[in-house]
């Protein structure tokens, strides 16, 4: 357990800690001098090249104050200075969470979690146990199941997809709608079909089937009914009327949701150590309640985030949503976001050729390059970031294009510091043309994986080697990478990230394509000082340098020296955002320390 001290004069007698601070090495200082916390005792990486790592760090108010040797920094040490012994552990900036989605991760909390169910049986249980104490009428969520980390397909399905006879029966009383690990399929129960009018009756009173919305698909089954599952844009034909269902809510029992759900995403990254995070699409609507949060200062971590909405709301609005530092720097809203494909998972990315494992598809475009090219020119009208979710080769290709000539057309001194969300699988023709273009490679480690498990399948191993989760190439190119999970999709842990990042091992031990890899300090400045260069704000955080904001975490191993084993292993001990300690680690979860 990490000890912690407040110095106060006059005393008698104070325990010597770690390398021999003690009260009588504290003085009077002024209120300009003295810090307000100071941690000892670890080691202190800064991800500055100018000094890259201390034995301590002091922190006034919101901001680092000095960092250096123990000697050196007791000078800051004044009367009521707080002085925490890290015990030999890890002291870096807290993790920049680089893509992920902030009320979808709240959200995720409070529905059933199906990401460990290892068969489809698993999960028929768990909605069968959910209606039990669910009144009737009521929607049962779930969020997490991928039919490619199942010990076997389900029975009678369809592209290895469930039907929903089997759930159906189980739940006659509820609509249940459960969303694909990917975020890019869902399932519907025939309930759910029915409330949404998913092949009803037309106005002769006659069954008709439901037209696919373009970029989505219904899967069927061969006499032409509805499986239950819902491809990319198709989703919202259910998504829609669950979202009428809730907007009937009353005002207070929808604001005590959306407050249950900032504080439960809150405390998800505060125990991972997670201190700012960068949020991938939220609706106008969502931004300005953030607004309000942030406001009365009830933000737990500091968001950055994308605005994902139609065009026609966001023109001429966009200058009244801007942000920057709003709310004692806890906002900033200065990115539009746009999907032009879906997820390889459910066979949604967008290839340049047809997948191995369903020749008679190249995925889907969700958005038209047309309309993906408006959203970006609202962008450089109102001096926004641009970030294009982008997973399939063809859909990379698009967005750069996208960008090269919109770039062209628009030149320009001043860095843009313009993005693709995911890059997973590009044609080695596209590789350098994100440094060229000085486009960012915004990425998640964990996915890949996490995904690697059928990559090869959906992709053969040539193209899979060539261009699936390219990080050293690109890193190599020039281009900048960043790091994140894209919660709730994976798990919000940058630990898990991180060890994929410089590792890509398998659980069975298996790598995939080593040479890829990120090295140990690639790996840091993804998930630090080059996530704050995505977002404009590296002047402000990603590296402990006199000045910037005072957030932090403490780590249980170095993750710079320890075994690969050693990573998976690392606790987060401590996390402190704007020099306020948020989260220790509860002593019943520290390991014995010798």
């Amino acid at each position: 357990m990490m000890t912690r001290t407040i110095y106060r004069i006059p005393a008698c007698i104070v325990t010597v800690l770690m390398f021999s601070i003690s009260l009588a090495g504290t003085k009077e200082l002024s209120a300009q001098q003295a810090a307000d916390l100071v941690l000892v005792g670890g080691r202190v990486i800064t991800m500055d090249d100018g000094r890259p790592e201390g034995e301590a760090i002091a922190i006034q108010g919101t901001r680092v104050l000095a960092v250096g040797s123990v000697e050196y920094i007791r000078g800051f040490i004044g009367s009521d200075t707080e002085v925490v012994d890290v015990e030999g552990n890890f002291v870096m900036p807290g993790f920049i969470e680089g893509h992920a989605h902030y009320i979808g991760l709240g959200q995720s909390k409070m529905m059933l979690d199906l990401m460990p169910a290892g068969s489809w049986e698993e999960i028929v249980h768990q909605v069968q146990e959910a209606t039990e104490v669910t009144p009737p009428g009521e929607w049962i969520l779930g969020r997490g199941w991928h039919q490619s980390k199942w010990d076997t397909p389900p029975e009678g399905n369809v592209e290895g997809y469930p039907i929903h006879d089997a759930i159906s029966a189980i739940s006659p009383d509820h609509p249940v709608l459960l969303t694909h690990a990917s975020g890019h399929m869902n399932f519907a129960n025939e309930y759910a079909m029915r409330l949404a009018g998913i092949d009803g009756l037309n106005d002769d009173g006659v069954s008709e089937q439901t037209p696919e919305p373009e970029g989505g698909e219904i899967l069927r089954n061969e006499d032409g009914s509805a499986t239950g599952v819902f491809r990319e844009t198709a989703q919202r034909l259910i998504t829609r009327r669950l979202a009428a269902d809730e907007a009937s809510r009353s005002a207070a029992e929808q604001a005590d949701y959306m407050r249950r759900a900032i504080q439960l995403a809150g405390e998800e990254c505060l125990r991972n150590g997670i201190t700012s995070f960068q949020d991938a699409g939220t609706t106008v609507e969502y931004v300005k309640i953030l607004r309000e949060f942030a406001a009365r200062g009830e933000l737990p971590v500091r968001l950055w985030v994308m605005i994902r909405d139609n065009n026609e709301l966001m023109r001429g609005r966009l200058g009244s949503l801007k942000m920057i530092d709003f709310g004692d720097q806890f906002l900033t809203v200065r990115a539009l976001k746009r999907s032009i494909d879906g997820a390889l998972g459910p066979h949604g990315a967008w290839l340049l050729s047809p997948y191995e494992d369903l020749p008679n598809s190249s995925g889907l475009n969700t958005a038209s390059v047309e309309s993906v090219t408006e959203t970006a020119q609202l962008a450089i009208e109102n001096d926004f970031q641009m970030c294009v979710h982008a997973i399939g080769d063809r859909a990379n290709r698009e967005v750069l294009d996208i960008y090269e000539r919109l770039f062209n057309e628009n030149p320009s001194i001043l860095p843009r510091r313009w993005r693709i969300e995911h890059a997973q699988h590009l044609h080695p023709e596209d590789i350098p043309r994100f440094a060229q273009l000085s486009v960012i490679a915004s990425m998640q480690g964990v996915h890949c994986t996490s995904d690697a498990v059928f990559v090869p399948t959906r992709l053969g191993m040539r193209r899979s080697k060539e261009g699936a989760y390219v990080w050293q190439s690109l890193i190599q190119s020039g281009a900048v990478v960043t790091n994140g999970t894209d919660a709730p999709v994976e798990s919000i842990d940058p630990i898990a990230s991180f060890y994929a990042s410089v590792t890509r091992e398998l659980g069975d031990g298996v790598t995939f394509f080593p040479e890829e890899a990120m090295t140990r300090e690639q790996a840091l400045r993804s998930y630090t000082i080059d996530c704050a260069y995505a977002a404009f704000e590296e002047s402000q955080k990603g590296s402990l340098v006199p000045g910037k904001l005072a957030d932090i975490v403490v780590l249980s191993n170095d993750l710079l020296e320890c075994s690969d084993d050693e990573i998976r292993d690392t606790k987060v001990e401590m996390t402190i955002v704007g020099g306020e300690i948020r989260y220790i680690r509860p002593d019943e979860e520290s390991p014995d320390k010798e």
